[in-house]
Parts: structure tokens; sequence; C-alpha cells
């Protein structure tokens, strides 16, 4: 059984720490929105450090992470944001005290890695959501996702699409994220299951032809075999080039998984883009399809 951690209340302690890319604004907006909810803000010692690119040395931004894992008091960890640096400490994180007091964990994109280790090797619920540097460019629903996911309001979220969905229903485990991230945990003990699974994908700044040989990987390994469902986010901020590929995203996964029958939805508002929703890898989810249209239930 996949264990899900204690919903949050009003007057419970969260941290904020920052294991990858530094920052360059401050958390204040962020910061006002999570005690609006009612939350006490914790920032980790290393929050705003920098060395080179990233939010302090791997030990710095280790020793932040830590220690909000080990203190049962912290309810829940956002990472402040992503950009490249959680692959560099993951494997030093002890998840002993974690695994007695499980807590939210609550980030997206490079923080796919921590997200998917975290189902790997404790079998313990997090959440792909809005970070607080994106909570001031974030729109309202998509903090709002959030907040619901983290106090335990059910959710259904139901949107369309022009692009072409495969119909049909399912139910399992959702997990996903990054695509590229997925990529980087293959035969780690990072690496989701897919088994059986319920998969959501997005990313960002990736050639065409870099999604298709990254979806073709998945494809040949056998994990899209596996699955149940798959759920295309937002493949966004990539540059056509010079000489053009010749199918957009979602036409090149459209032509890599024509093969299975599971429901496909495409352009379900998840990844970097403003009404970025929150996902909660590790739930059972029921899973339905239209032609246009999708329904998503926790």
């Amino acid at each position: 059984m996949i264990k899900q951690p204690p919903y949050l209340k009003k007057g419970d302690k969260i941290g904020i720490s920052s294991p990858a890319k530094k920052l360059t604004t401050d958390l204040s907006k962020a910061i006002a929105v999570l005690e609006g909810w009612g939350l006490q803000v914790v920032l980790g010692e290393n929050v705003y450090a920098a060395h080179d690119q990233f939010a302090g040395t791997d030990e710095q931004r280790r020793k932040d992470l830590q220690t909000f894992l080990d203190d049962p008091e912290i309810k829940a960890i956002f990472a402040s944001r992503g950009g490249y640096g959680t692959i560099r400490i993951i494997d030093e994180l002890d998840f002993t005290k974690f695994q007695q007091h499980p807590k939210w964990v609550i980030g997206f994109s490079d923080i796919t890695i921590l997200l998917s280790h975290i189902l790997a090797k404790t079998n313990t619920q997090s959440i792909h959501g809005q970070m607080p540097k994106t909570f001031e460019t974030g729109t309202a629903e998509s903090l709002e996702s959030l907040r619901k996911a983290l106090f335990g309001v059910t959710e259904t979220y139901t949107y369309s699409t022009e692009f072409e969905n495969r119909p049909g229903q399912s139910e399992g485990v959702l997990i996903g994220g990054n695509l590229t991230l997925l990529i980087a945990t293959a035969d780690s003990d990072s690496e989701f299951d897919y088994n059986d699974k319920i998969l959501f994908l997005e990313d960002v700044g990736e050639h065409e032809y870099a999604i298709d040989r990254m979806m073709r990987a998945l494809k040949r390994s056998g994990k899209l075999a596996k699955l149940k469902g798959l759920i295309i986010g937002a493949f966004n901020g990539y540059e056509v080039e010079e000489l053009p590929f010749g199918q957009s995203p979602e036409q090149i996964i459209q032509e890599i998984v024509k093969d299975y029958d599971y429901p496909v939805c495409y352009n379900f508002p998840l990844g970097h883009i403003d009404d970025n929703q929150a996902m909660i890898i590790g739930r059972m989810v029921q899973f339905s399809t239209k032609t246009n249209s999708t329904n998503l239930t926790f």
C-alpha cells in the first residue's frame, strides 16, 4: 500500500529548501500565499545561497533538505524552484526519519527526480505542482489545486483539447513528471515502476528530435507498453530548427503510442506553464478521455 502523508491543517509548519538552481528573486509573495493558507513557513538556512548556478554547494543544499526530511514538526517540504542540481544530492539523502514521519514533498521540473525517488524508495505519495518561485505567475486555479491537494480536498480535473485524444477509460496509480528527468532516472533506484500506471509527462525547451528520442527510449525499454493511460502536459519553449523536424511534440507522441490501446490525452494543464495543476504522485486515479475532453479524478 502506497503511504499517504497526513494532510495539512492550519498552524502546520512547512519548509522551503533550494535543492537545485539558485534563486534570483525573493520568496516574499509565495510566503504570503502560504501564510494565507494558515501555514507557518520555515526557510532553509541556505535557501538563498549561491554557488556557481546552484543554490549553494551540494552539501549546503543537501543539508537543508535533510534537515526538513528529519524534522517531525515540518509537515511539508517545498522545493523553491527547479533548474538543475537535485540529481547531484539525491544519493546522499537519508529517508529513515522521513519514513517514520511521512510528509508532503512538492515541486516539478528538476524536482521530478526527488518525487520519483520518494515513491520508488519509500512508497510514499508526493505532489507535482507549483513551487514558490512560480507562485507569482501561477494562475489562481493552479494554486488552489495545490492547496486542495495539501489539505485533502478531493479534486476532479475536466479539460478540453483541440488536439485529438485517444478515447478510453482507465484506473491506476499516477506517476510522472519531466520527461528529461525520467530518462535520467533509468536503471537507478530512483526510477518509477511503470507497470499498470497512468503516466503524465511534460518538458520545456527541448527540440522536437530530443522529445522523439526520449519517447522512443521509453518505448524501447518496454515502459510505454506497461501503462494503463498516458497524460501529455505542456511541451513548450522549444525552438523550431532551421531544418524542421516535421512533427509537433503531440504528433511525435501520437505516432509512438499508436500501437497501444490505453487512453491518451493531450494539452493537459501541467508543466512549465502558468496553469500548472497539482498532480498527486502515487495516488489512485480514474482517467477517462473523449476525442476532445479529459476527466481525471483523484
